[in-house]
């Protein structure tokens, strides 16, 4: 009795004990294929889709928008990891706003590139889609892609906020992982930011 109460105990531990992929992220997990996209407006006047990378052996995708403060201190750091992409033309960071709120519209997300000077693709999700099937809740939130499009990690770019108190680059180290063709020593981390604006769905009025 007491072997078949352990070993019951055992499989139970095993089957509920949460895993590292899809841990924060409740739509994707580590390995997934990502979700295709197709069509999103950039701010420098043309439209992309997932496939437009296709020569690329790392894609970073970051959600983020131009108004929360978590974002905007993340926007230095971006220009900086595109140009180091830049050297040797593997990877490449693609920037996504789906928020629909004053001062992140399009008109909004051109200024701000032009005023920063953006050197990577900003695109505006405007039906939301792509962010809810990437399962992206705050901004910034990163993921990142291989060469076969398969999810390496997701979560936050690094481990603070503060950009001078950054002990661990996570998107950083895993580009340089997929790029050997190895897994990341982190794959997964809670995104910290500001929640992104998803538009609420309208309640219909019934009849009594």
């Amino acid at each position: 009795m007491p072997h078949r109460f352990l070993l019951a105990a055992a499989l139970a531990l095993l089957f509920v004990s949460p895993l590292c992929a899809g841990k924060f992220n409740k739509s994707l997990s580590i390995g997934d294929a990502a979700p295709d996209w197709k069509g999103l407006p950039g701010v420098d006047g043309k439209e992309y889709s997932l496939a437009d990378f296709r020569d690329k052996d790392c894609l970073v995708v970051v959600f983020t928008c131009n108004t929360c403060p978590y974002a905007q201190d993340y926007e230095q750091r971006l220009i900086e990891l595109t140009k180091k992409f830049a050297a040797d033309g593997k990877a490449v960071v693609v920037a996504i706003n789906a928020n629909k709120v004053k001062g992140d519209l399009f008109p909004d997300m051109q200024e701000r590139a032009k005023e920063k000077g953006f050197n990577f693709p900003y695109l505006h999700d405007e039906s939301q889609q792509v962010a809810k099937a990437y399962g992206a809740t705050y901004t910034p939130e990163f993921v990142v892609l291989d060469k076969n499009r398969k999810v390496v990690y997701l979560g936050a770019m690094d481990d603070s906020t503060d950009s001078t108190k950054v002990t661990q680059d996570y998107v950083e180290d895993a580009v340089e992982a997929a790029l050997r063709g190895e897994k990341a020593e982190t794959t997964e981390t809670p995104a910290v930011g500001c929640a992104v604006r998803y538009a609420r769905p309208k309640r219909t009025r019934t009849k009594p």
